[in-house]
């Protein structure tokens, strides 16, 4: 089957399996290998993804139920200029990045988190997070950089248009 789906700001068009996963296509089909596969069955949030302004996970996700949707993944926050999104910066300064297998899942999630509540507490952080694992434990980095993000203002709770 065909489907049409805008990733990262470019719209595509690609015959897919109707059972292809949304977090296999995103990997083998565009390339980005940003996104992650951790478990297959949402429990670790390695493969969250924005679709249509909402944080999901990819791997539970039909790539066909994405039809006409608009997905962004960690490499698409950036600027053209390579300028970090407001999240990635976050998490960079706060060392929120531990060896790096969560991370894109955290920082997708965290704007999902953001864009929520954009002055989130502690425990609010650690809430909205609960569903992506960090498996080096580094939680209070990550709640630290979603803090930080935060004090950006609006934009570390958007992705790109």
């Amino acid at each position: 089957m065909q489907v049409t789906i805008t990733v990262n700001g470019q719209q595509r068009t690609d015959d897919v399996e109707p059972r292809l996963l949304l977090a296999h296509y995103l990997r083998e089909t565009c390339g980005l290998k940003a996104t992650n596969i951790g478990c297959d069955t949402t429990s670790c949030g390695a493969c969250t993804v924005i679709v249509d302004g909402l944080s999901v996970k990819s791997c539970t996700v039909l790539a066909a139920s994405a039809d006409g949707a608009t997905v962004t993944t960690l490499e698409g926050l950036a600027g053209p200029d390579g300028e970090l999104h407001p999240m990635q910066a976050a998490f960079r300064s706060e060392h929120g990045l531990q060896c790096g297998f969560c991370t894109p899942g955290m920082v997708m999630a965290a704007i999902g988190v953001l864009s929520d509540n954009p002055d989130p507490s502690d425990r609010e952080v650690r809430e909205g997070l609960e569903g992506n694992l960090c498996r080096c434990t580094g939680y209070h980095n990550i709640v630290r950089a979603v803090r930080t993000a935060a004090q950006a203002g609006p934009s570390a709770g958007q992705v790109p248009a």
